[in-house]
């Protein structure tokens, strides 16, 4: 069955709001600068001067991590529905339950037999949605051709550790099976997720390591990879608004139970024994993102494991930028730029699959 994905209800003020931030993020950029006063990281990198102001403006905002875990999720649901663009519904969107009431969004394009991209939202394991994930799925799916299917993975605190883990492997076993019943090759399946998002893609794709069918690709986006080494940008951005240390804190003590074993490789899939034979990998890093140098640490090992990795960096943006694509042209840009790189890994993937067949 197909149902259309409501469009978010705004209140007057919450309108008034969103249109002031697109204004703003819209202004000349020497303006920009002027007020907001972009920071430079120790890598030299300047922060763009429409996220800067965005940041400028975040700070002195309530902070999610004060509340309890269902009033932070409905915050921060309202907040990403302002910040996000308004994408065109795509030709299916159809609500799926992916077995044991795990439940799941399709959206598809109509060109299925590009392939289909199994993605996990960020929020730290805590917060975050399928909803206010919508703007970027739907770009994935118009801009690689590919089904997108989105999972609502269950959350901490309610639902800890390995939960969600559990539930990507659900989601797998579901999508290889029925992926020919869409139209898709089951092994076009690409996995992509985001911050906490990115951790469950990389540990799935080490979960089904060897199996018959595997992802093609995995995609980690500012993905968290290790809580055992403290790396200097968490100390260079403990204070982003976009994602503190005192957040981070809040949301590995939501989602791990006490006496877990941070080494465990389901929690720090850098930890892993062995990367040999993971599929290859696109790593998307932020230059303003305390989770920048983990992500890179995982994608120098996958390279050191001999596992093909591009790593896409993003210099002057911050964590979570898939989220501010209406009130940010800078993050907006980027999110087309990864899409298009997924897009290019399958048309990659067409090639090598013509070529082996002539």
């Amino acid at each position: 069955m197909s149902t259309p994905m409501s469009t978010p209800h705004f209140t007057v003020a919450q309108r008034v709001q969103r249109a002031v931030l697109v204004l703003l993020s819209r202004l000349p950029a020497g303006v920009q600068r002027i007020v907001a006063r972009p920071a430079t990281n120790t890598a030299g990198d300047t922060m763009a001067p429409d996220v800067a102001l965005l940041m400028k403006l975040g700070e002195s905002g309530p902070d999610y991590s004060d509340l309890p875990p269902a009033e932070a999720r409905a915050t921060t649901e309202r907040d990403l529905a302002l910040f996000a663009s308004r994408i065109a519904a795509c030709r299916v969107e159809e609500e799926l339950d992916l077995g044991g009431g795990l439940p799941a969004t399709r959206y598809s394009s109509g060109t299925p037999g590009r392939g289909l991209v199994l993605f996990f939202h960020g929020g730290g394991f805590v917060i975050g949605s399928r909803a206010s994930y919508t703007a970027p799925a739907r770009m994935l799916a118009h801009g690689t051709g590919a089904d997108v299917v989105s999972v609502e993975y269950r959350l901490a605190p309610e639902h800890p550790f390995p939960a969600a883990q559990d539930d990507a492997l659900t989601a797998w076993r579901h999508v290889v099976e029925h992926a020919a019943s869409w139209g898709v090759d089951p092994h076009r399946i690409v996995v992509a997720g985001e911050s906490a998002g990115g951790n469950i893609a990389a540990v799935l794709c080490q979960q089904v390591r060897g199996e018959a069918v595997q992802p093609m690709l995995q995609v980690l986006i500012q993905p968290v990879t290790d809580l055992v080494e403290h790396r200097p940008s968490q100390d260079e951005f403990a204070g982003s608004p976009a994602l503190s240390a005192k957040q981070i804190a809040w949301f590995v003590e939501s989602y791990l139970p006490t006496g877990t074993d941070v080494a465990d490789p389901r929690v720090s899939p850098y930890r892993a024994s062995s990367l040999e034979g993971l599929p290859r990998a696109i790593v998307n890093l932020a230059g303003f993102d305390p989770l920048h140098d983990d992500g890179l640490a995982y994608a120098t090992a996958l390279l050191d494991a001999g596992v093909p990795t591009r790593v896409d960096r993003e210099a002057g943006l911050v964590h979570g930028y898939l989220s501010y694509t209406a009130v940010s042209p800078s993050c907006r840009r980027a999110t087309e730029r990864l899409v298009a790189s997924i897009a290019k890994a399958l048309d990659s993937a067409d090639q090598t699959t013509t070529t082996k067949a002539s």
